[in-house]
């Protein structure tokens, strides 16, 4: 089956993950993975255009914490807050730690403008050792992003240890658990339509604002 093209290039929609692992390999960021796979497939029988930017927070650790303490980011992490914040969409994966969020992934929320996400669509997953703690994406990450009043996928997507032995597709398994959750944010991104992607360059925050060797030039000799 030949699936129609976008009209143009500004159709394509830009699906954002953002993954707290804290290990490399990392089963959070594969779970990660495979949401944000499955929700560009679903697009994709939609006739909509779709790619995948990836967020390693493991990367940004030292600077969002500078963030926390300045009130502002830079460098890097501002490049990372400016891609989440202008998604189509975003794919959001933790670890689990004593039944919630990891601090990284917790913190990495803070510093965000806390207007930034509403409306935005997102899908969220999380990693633990033991299916005891699934609930914790429906009283913890949930209301969270509720609360910064995001469009949240209805399906969230918890991945045990035992989970990744899971070969089959049958219902209630990971990997049907992920076709169900792509699929539901894939149904809300290609009802909208693209958003323009950040600034950069001269129209980018702060970027007529003259440094400090500029402003020293004149006294220098």
């Amino acid at each position: 089956m030949n699936l129609p093209e976008p009209a143009n290039q500004d159709d394509t929609r830009r699906v954002v993950l953002v993954s707290a692992g804290l290990s490399q390999p990392s089963s959070t960021r594969l779970l990660g993975d495979r949401l944000a796979e499955a929700t560009v497939a679903a697009l994709a029988e939609q006739g909509v255009r779709a790619t995948v930017e990836t967020v390693e927070l493991r990367d940004h650790a030292h600077a969002i914490m500078d963030t926390m303490l300045t009130g502002f980011a830079s460098g890097d992490l501002a490049h990372v807050i400016e891609q989440v914040t202008h998604a189509d969409a975003l794919v959001l994966v933790t670890p689990l730690f004593t039944t919630t969020y990891s601090g990284l992934f917790k913190s990495f929320v803070d510093i965000l403008d806390k207007d930034s996400l509403v409306g935005m669509p997102v899908l969220l997953g999380a990693t633990g050792g033991t299916p005891r703690h699934s609930l914790a994406l429906e009283y913890g990450l949930r209301p969270l992003f509720t609360y910064l009043r995001a469009d949240v996928a209805t399906t969230t997507v918890f991945a045990a240890t035992d989970d990744w032995a899971e070969a089959g597709g049958s219902a209630g398994t990971l990997p049907e658990r992920v076709r169900r959750a792509g699929g539901e944010l894939a149904r809300t991104v290609a009802s909208r339509a693209a958003r323009k992607p950040a600034s950069s360059g001269q129209d980018a925050p702060f970027a007529g604002t003259p440094s400090f060797e500029d402003m020293l030039g004149g006294l220098a000799g």
